[in-house]
């Protein structure tokens, strides 16, 4: 498949491609400018190559067919979802399904074509989607492919266009306390394969006179050894009160091991090699003298 540009760039007449695509003829126009060199039905990526080829360089591809170049594992939508410039005004072809935007991401480069970055794509896609079933697959899968956090779903939503967003919404929501019960399960079944005694869970951590330090996910209280499962893309409030935990805990002593979900899910060797190292660092030292209570946590 070749634009005409370039076709005519290779040397052939604008007469002899008109022919060529006439009905009956070998060739076939898939939009205008864009010709297939065939006459069968296109490939889905033939179709991403006309798609780009007839909006130029400033467009992006979004939505379903981001995601599934990502290897997210999702049906083919109708059309190709396409980003272009808000001053842009194009009347595309059937395949395409076009949105004007301020906000144009920075595409990544895949084979050629340009493709909006995982978050973006997942919100495009998930804002189309009317099929509730199929929405909850959109905005869980990228998670579950360490391609995004829903955190980062959840902010890249509200920065964006809103129509559509109330389902998205709802959806992330539900998804957030699924994903925090999931990544808590995955976290317990990571300590359980640890050569480390079993620690105390979901933990507040006190200086003896009942000044908190912080909240973490694990404590290991002989040799005062805390781990905490940080959240990527977290508001500003939360990430601000991490960083103060972190900072009061480790003026006293504790040994902290944080680690972000992604790691816990997907590279749990190394996790269980940096706990075992801090265990190894905590018990070398005198144990901080602070106290630890278990903490409730919401559900």
């Amino acid at each position: 498949m070749l634009s005409v540009a370039q076709l005519r760039a290779l040397g052939v007449h604008p007469s002899t491609i008109t022919k060529r695509c006439r009905p009956g003829g070998p060739w076939r126009r898939l939009a205008p400018g864009v010709v297939l060199l065939g006459t069968g039905e296109p490939t889905r990526h033939q179709l991403l190559q006309a798609t780009t080829a007839y909006l130029g360089p400033d467009s992006v591809i979004t939505g379903l067919d981001a995601l599934r170049t990502y290897g997210v594992r999702l049906p083919p939508p109708t059309a190709v979802r396409a980003l272009v410039p808000a001053h842009r005004r194009l009347t595309p072809p059937a395949f395409v399904s076009l949105e004007r935007t301020a906000r144009l991401p920075v595409p990544v480069d895949i084979e050629g074509l340009p493709y909006a970055p995982p978050v973006r794509a997942t919100i495009d896609a998930a804002r189309q989607e009317a099929d509730p079933d199929l929405l909850r697959r959109v905005l869980a899968l990228p998670v579950q492919e360490g391609l995004c956090t829903i955190e980062e779903l959840g902010d890249e939503l509200e920065k964006g266009n809103q129509r559509g967003s109330a389902a998205v919404r709802v959806q992330l929501r539900t998804l957030a306390r699924t994903d925090l019960s999931d990544l808590r399960r995955t976290a317990r079944q990571l300590v359980r394969r640890c050569p480390l005694p079993p620690p105390r869970w979901d933990t507040t951590v006190f200086t003896r006179d009942r000044c908190r330090l912080g909240s973490v996910d694990a404590w290991w209280d002989d040799v005062g050894l805390a781990w905490s499962v940080t959240t990527t893309g977290a508001p500003a409030s939360r990430g601000a009160k991490d960083e103060r935990d972190r900072l009061a805990l480790t003026s006293v002593g504790v040994v902290l091991v944080r680690t972000t979900p992604s790691m816990v899910r997907h590279h749990s060797e190394f996790v269980i090699a940096e706990l075992v190292r801090g265990f190894r660092q905590a018990a070398r030292r005198p144990r901080p003298r602070v106290l630890s209570e278990a903490r409730v946590i919401a559900a």
